[in-house]
């Protein structure tokens, strides 16, 4: 490889189907000093799949802060380091980001070797709005997850997370709770054998009634006015009559929240309208 210098080279790989890989990822792979690699079971099927014999170092999330300063010593005795993640494009929601802070600090040289990405792949066939926010994985606890989707919730362009699989229906929960006026694509296995995308408008999926395995890509599309202004209007005969049996049961604050979250109402529309209902 020309002009192959000593610096960190931040290497994307397939996410699936091990033919996804560029000419030049491939070179500097077989170039390189070290590879680190999130799991180096998974990372060592794709170069014995390109007969790549270079040295495979365990770089993640646990050990990544320990790891740091001998790597880039490494680096600025010479040497030629390549990061992969087990699939996609390092760094984005994956280990990495404190290491190349550091060679940036270090004015250490960084290269990108683009190829493959989840993100690109799953927004470039889901038919959305082309301008995106990726925000990758969400929190664990319901709570900061319930800030982070608030707080995103009135972004007028596609929304793309990565999802483990086993959630995927509790996610789903929250989804309708913030963007029912959207739609939604879940792709599963992409690139893959099985590879399948499920479409839907986000008001009627209710998630998947068995088990699926992996980690998803969920894009969820750009606001579509038509559903707010049709599909989520809400009857007033109706939800007066819904009001009224909740009063009878729960505290005013109680019906106010439930109200407008399950209608998406203002809090004050529903409880100017609990106040009349009541009196």
């Amino acid at each position: 490889m020309n002009n192959f210098l000593p610096g960190l080279y931040i290497v994307s790989t397939p996410i699936g189907n091990l033919e996804d890989i560029t000419l030049r990822a491939l070179n500097v792979l077989k170039n390189s000093d070290k590879i680190l690699c999130e799991d180096t079971r998974r990372s060592i099927k794709l170069l014995n799949h390109y007969k790549i014999k270079n040295k495979l170092i365990s770089y993640h999330k646990f050990n990544e802060k320990r790891s740091l300063k001998l790597i880039v010593n490494s680096i600025l005795d010479g040497e030629k380091i390549a990061l992969i993640s087990d699939a996609g494009t390092p760094v984005l929601s994956d280990p990495g980001s404190l290491l190349l802070k550091e060679c940036i600090k270090k004015n250490i040289k960084i290269f990108p070797i683009p190829g493959t990405s989840a993100v690109t792949t799953a927004v470039s066939i889901s038919g959305f709005d082309d301008k995106y926010l990726f925000y990758g994985f969400l929190p664990k606890k319901e709570k900061q997850i319930d800030t982070v989707l608030r707080n995103i919730k009135d972004y007028n362009f596609s929304i793309v997370f990565f999802i483990p699989a086993i959630k995927i229906n509790f996610y789903i929960k929250l989804f309708k709770k913030y963007f029912l006026n959207r739609e939604i694509l879940v792709a599963k296995e992409m690139t893959k054998i099985h590879e399948n995308f499920y479409r839907k408008k986000l008001k009627y999926f209710d998630g998947f009634e068995s088990k699926i395995k992996g980690e998803l890509t969920v894009v969820l599309s750009e606001i579509n006015k038509k559903y707010t202004s049709k599909e989520n209007k809400v009857d007033s005969k109706t939800l007066k009559i819904e009001i009224g049996k909740y009063l009878k049961r729960y505290s005013l604050r109680d019906v106010v929240k439930l109200i407008s979250e399950k209608n998406k109402l203002s809090k004050k529309e529903v409880y100017d309208l609990c106040l009349k209902i009541k009196n």
